[in-house]
């Protein structure tokens, strides 16, 4: 299902937000209709950290928040080698992959958790 995608790949997740000051990392910046806030989008630097049975995968931020995601989602993408050398530092390492069972009870806690939002 996830065959694009491997444990500790590089990846890169472009989120839109709102907001009346979009900052420097902001793309396709666009106003409003009244011109009050902007709308635009952010590239997040995140790493695969566990690849679900379900084919989703589980992705790491620096700070170690995570996030589900399905692998045919368009806003989600590889990172591509000079896009890795020039981001090094935004790149979360994965140390080592979570073993098979903190990985499904980590994961069936991220589901109900999810569900329940």
């Amino acid at each position: 299902m996830s065959g694009r995608f491997a444990i500790g790949d590089y990846v890169i997740f472009r989120v839109t937000k709102f907001s009346s000051e979009p900052g420097p990392r902001a793309q396709s910046v666009h106003p409003a209709r009244f011109g009050d806030t902007y709308n635009y989008e952010v590239d997040k630097f995140w790493t695969v950290r566990a690849i679900l049975d379900t084919g989703t995968l589980e992705l790491v931020t620096r700070r170690g928040k995570v996030h589900l995601v399905s692998p045919e989602d368009p806003r989600l993408r590889k990172a591509n080698f000079w896009e890795v050398f020039l981001n090094r530092k935004r790149f979360p390492s994965v140390k080592s992959p979570p073993s098979a069972g903190t990985s499904s009870q980590s994961s069936a806690k991220l589901r109900q958790s999810v569900a329940s939002e």
